[in-house]
């Protein structure tokens, strides 16, 4: 006889997160000459990344993994900590609870349901904006607002959305008359939206996005993802 991989039995579709959950973390985090079924209920947070950088990459299929700045993102919201820094969250564990189990602060779903959402519509809708580093994605709305403030009218860049499973928002600051900057959030896409019209059509449509952050104008940044039908319409 011989042990298998890990695999969970599920009855419904709906339980299909979770079991990816369970299997992800079995497959990470137990040692090789365990006692069958055991396996840690906490982890280093620095093992966590590397698990979650891997499977992201492989889910994907992409070359370009999650950076330092994401995974301050992520530990900020997977320990609901804005107040402690990159190095603090070196040294700290991260449970399953906190991983698949505890619902995040002012949400209807887990950390693991969220990211797993951000997998799926980056696979399926989003892979080459990703690869081409067109997509912050892993950022929060109060550091995006942080850095938009101070630019030009028009200035944008795309992040998953933290109030929806599987979307993508696009912040963008308008400037008034006066100098003041205000950051709009524009309703988050979903894969389905996407399926309808590409992300590349949607941004060339908008025409108060001009300028993708830092400086990068907008045709010259998604150019070649806009819709060669859309483009020879004009």
């Amino acid at each position: 006889q011989v042990l298998s991989l890990p695999i969970v039995v599920i009855v419904h579709g709906n339980q299909d997160n979770n079991a990816k959950a369970t299997v992800l973390w079995d497959n990470a985090f137990s040692e090789i000459d365990r006692v069958p079924f055991v396996v840690a209920e906490r982890v280093p947070w620095e093992k966590m990344c590397d698990t979650l950088n891997l499977k992201f990459m492989a889910e994907v299929q992409t070359t370009r993994g999650l950076l330092k700045e994401h995974y301050f993102f992520l530990a900020q919201k997977i320990f609901n900590d804005h107040s402690a820094s990159l190095e603090d969250f070196q040294s700290r564990s991260v449970s399953w609870a906190q991983f698949n189990k505890e619902i995040l602060p002012g949400r209807g779903f887990t950390f693991w349901q969220w990211f797993d959402g951000v997998l799926d519509l980056t696979k399926r809708c989003l892979k080459s904006y990703w690869s081409d580093r067109l997509i912050i994605g892993f950022i929060s709305k109060q550091y995006v607002c942080k850095l938009l403030s101070t630019q030009p009218d028009g200035t944008f860049l795309l992040r998953f959305s933290d109030s929806e499973i599987g979307g993508v928002t696009i912040a963008h600051v308008i400037r008034g008359k006066d100098g003041s900057s205000q950051v709009e959030n524009i309703q988050p896409f979903s894969a389905k939206d996407l399926s309808i019209r590409s992300l590349g059509d949607r941004i060339r449509d908008l025409g108060q996005l001009r300028n993708l952050y830092p400086n990068t104008p907008k045709d010259q940044a998604f150019g070649s993802h806009y819709n060669s039908e859309w483009v020879g319409a004009e």
